[in-house]
């Protein structure tokens, strides 16, 4: 069973890698570059500053985080249940983010808190490129691995494509990265910079979602600064 799993993602995720190409034909941009317009956060910490959605956080004031905090995107384009997602993200060395993907906002008092698929990235490379369950079941797929999700609700690796280091040498630490995210079905591809850094099956039918929101993240901790461009999507 196991063998015809691999086999399965192995030959999906060479499909959907190669089909997703620098090729711009048939997406849809979701940032105006100018201003906030279709995107919403705590003005304490979002703004844009040339030309790129900015999240700045501070170790004092309002925009000191207690919690992980997000800029969702709730402007008139449909998020597409199986897309292709494009956007450039900078982030400070001491940062962490990344791009919330079929997720949702949390009820409770806290506002702008967001659950489900994120695609990392932290300004050391430690986690970025990697599958995170941001309150959805912690890291869900390691960078340069298949894994797969089964209804224990726990990742197991299925194989591994590439060493974590290699990976890491492909990142750009306090500059652009270009960041594309691959979801189709229940299966999820992050690359950045053109290398694929992590594959998800998620087979856990109780926990596992479809759809949902976009969301950028400014997590809690030392002051931080993310920026993130070009964002663009397109129905896969």
């Amino acid at each position: 069973m196991k063998h015809t799993i691999l086999c399965g993602a192995f030959f999906a995720l060479l499909c959907l890698a190669l089909t997703a190409s620098a090729q711009e034909e048939g997406f849809v941009s979701l940032f105006n570059g100018k201003d906030l317009t279709g995107w919403t956060g705590d003005p304490a910490v979002w703004s844009v500053e040339d030309g790129a959605l900015t999240g700045r956080t501070s170790d004092s004031g309002p925009a000191k985080l207690k919690y992980n905090t997000f800029l969702v995107y709730d402007g008139g384009v449909e998020i597409p249940e199986n897309f292709i997602l494009r956007f450039d993200i900078k982030l400070s060395r001491a940062g962490n983010s990344g791009m919330q993907y079929r997720s949702w906002v949390m009820e409770g008092d806290e506002p702008y808190r967001v659950s489900g698929y994120q695609a990392d990235f932290d300004g050391a490379g430690t986690y970025s490129g990697i599958c995170f369950g941001e309150g959805f079941r912690g890291i869900i797929a390691e960078r340069g691995t298949i894994s797969e999700v089964d209804n224990n609700h726990e990742p197991h690796v299925l194989a591994r494509f590439a060493e974590d280091g290699d990976l890491k040498a492909a990142l750009k630490i306090e500059d652009w990265n270009s960041y594309e995210v691959i979801a189709h079905d229940n299966l999820m591809i992050n690359k950045i910079n053109g290398r694929v850094m992590s594959v998800l099956l998620d087979s856990d039918k109780q926990m596992r979602r479809t759809s949902g929101i976009l969301a950028i993240q400014a997590h809690a901790g030392p002051p931080m600064e993310v920026q993130v461009k070009n964002v663009r999507i397109k129905a896969e």
